[in-house]
């Protein structure tokens, strides 16, 4: 993963460099981009942290440079940069799945916040997709005949009905189920299903 940054996507130089300014005095890393196409040509999957996004520029718009990183999958947090007449775009951005938005000329100390809430939502989205690709990694590690078995476990079926369920002995589901608890780090039933159910809820 790479490390975090705010990334300032503005035509306008001046804008560019005072924000550039206030985020470095405030110990938040960040990087300007004169175009949306010159971020859209730039940016990666891994990329976290935030983009700060005038919702007009010439060429490339704001707004269509959020749709096209979300029609990419890019899940990056955006906050638009506003002009007074942009409000009701932005508020229809959000609808749209947008972090926040600032208007011009805005204050330093909420831009700073913005920020900052935006990076912390991105650290949190990454820990989340980090933790689900981790079960998902161990759910991947259990055969077919071990998901059966495991499926049946989860019913609250004990091994002699799984064991006329699916025709085998009791000692072929208790290798089956000591497998599964072993492939899913886990020491019960309970373990296993309060682990599946996490991974659901962050889907």
């Amino acid at each position: 993963m790479s490390p975090a940054c705010a990334h300032i996507i503005d035509d306008d130089e001046a804008i560019r460099d005072a924000l550039q300014w206030l985020l470095k005095t405030r110990d938040v890393a960040c990087e300007t981009w004169p175009s949306a196409e010159a971020f859209l040509d730039a940016v990666q999957p891994d990329w976290c942290g935030c983009a700060l996004l005038d919702i007009r520029m010439d060429g490339m718009s704001g707004l269509e440079c959020f749709d096209v990183l979300r029609g990419r999958g890019n899940s990056l947090p955006v906050v638009f940069i506003t002009g007074h007449g942009d409000v009701p775009m932005a508020v229809s951005a959000l609808k749209k799945g947008a972090f926040d938005f600032i208007e011009k000329p805005f204050n330093n100390s909420d831009v700073v916040e913005i920020v900052r809430r935006a990076m912390a939502a991105d650290l949190e989205r990454s820990r989340e997709h980090s933790a689900r690709g981790a079960i998902e990694a161990r759910l991947a590690l259990v055969t077919p005949r071990e998901r059966e078995v495991m499926d049946l476990i989860l019913e609250g079926k004990y091994n002699k009905v799984i064991a006329d369920e699916l025709n085998i002995s009791m000692r072929t589901v208790e290798a089956h189920r000591s497998k599964v608890f072993e492939k899913m780090e886990v020491r019960s039933a309970v373990e296993l299903a309060r682990l599946l159910q996490e991974l659901k809820a962050k889907e």
